[in-house]
């Protein structure tokens, strides 16, 4: 049995307590988190130590440890992508198969900087958001996109990334301004790529589904509504992963998709303006 060790700036969240038990099922038995760090305790809820109690874990009080005795590795704090470079510094260095979670990093910068680590130790990486994995992405026609539409819940900073991560890996990583159009409730973005090719992004609400119209140059559409169990295809991918060495989404998608998420925040600030994008 393969051993996971989890690194997480504190453990009690929503990743961290659904993903040891959809592991080991979607593994068959083959893998397990065996290991657990968090950086700190939260405000409320259980501390490390309890979480790991809880979850059968073993807590170890460092990320060396952790890393030293775990076959592949998961950096977590889904929330915090401040954290990430701190906490992924050590993993990276050790060549051990590692994901790190969603949002991958808090700039551009931070996220040019972990794929060279990477690269540096020879460590394969990769990180996504899992609605990239969904059913409904899967056999979509790439060429000849000109438009598209996006809607979903959540807030620009931390759920952006569950609708920006689906237009890049259909668009690709070209993505050469953006502008914000919504309002601090309900915010909302126009990308724009190379050709001349948009997409749009909605914040709608809470109860808002994952939701996309894929408008094409030759007039055709197709309209998206995303139903499947993407956490379950992601965690698929993501085992596939540990067992392979392959790495599932390209690091310029994902530099491409955290630059946007940086410069949309930017944008929030002038609204109506369009703010070009690095590349």
């Amino acid at each position: 049995m393969k051993k996971i060790g989890f690194i997480d700036f504190f453990l009690d969240e929503w990743h961290a307590n659904n993903y040891p038990q959809w592991i080991k099922e979607i593994s068959q038995g083959q893998m397990q988190v065996a290991y657990a760090f968090g950086l700190k305790d939260p405000e409320s809820g259980l501390s490390n130590k309890e979480w790991c109690i809880k979850n059968n874990v073993e807590y170890l009080p460092s990320i060396e440890q952790v890393v030293d005795k775990s076959d592949y590795l998961i950096i977590l704090s889904p929330d915090h992508p401040e954290y990430h470079e701190e906490l992924s510094k050590i993993p990276l260095a050790s060549g051990k198969r590692t994901y790190i979670d969603k949002t991958f990093a808090p700039d551009r910068a931070t996220a040019i900087r972990l794929f060279e680590m990477a690269e540096k130790w020879n460590t394969p990486m990769f990180s996504s958001s899992a609605l990239r994995f969904a059913s409904e992405y899967r056999n979509i026609e790439k060429d000849g996109i000109e438009v598209i539409n996006s809607w979903g819940p959540g807030r620009l900073d931390n759920y952006s990334i569950h609708q920006i991560e689906p237009i890049v890996s259909l668009m690709g990583d070209e993505a050469e301004k953006i502008m914000f159009t919504g309002t601090e409730r309900f915010p909302a973005l126009i990308i724009q790529f190379s050709n001349g090719r948009q997409a749009t992004v909605a914040h709608s609400g809470w109860e808002c589904p994952f939701h996309m119209a894929v408008n094409y140059e030759s007039g055709k559409s197709k309209i998206i509504n995303v139903q499947s169990d993407f956490f379950k295809m992601f965690m698929k991918e993501l085992i596939d992963f540990f067992e392979t060495g392959e790495v599932k989404v390209n690091s310029k998608e994902t530099i491409a998709i955290i630059t946007i998420i940086e410069y949309a925040l930017k944008a929030a600030q002038k609204p109506f303006t369009w703010i070009d994008l690095p590349r």
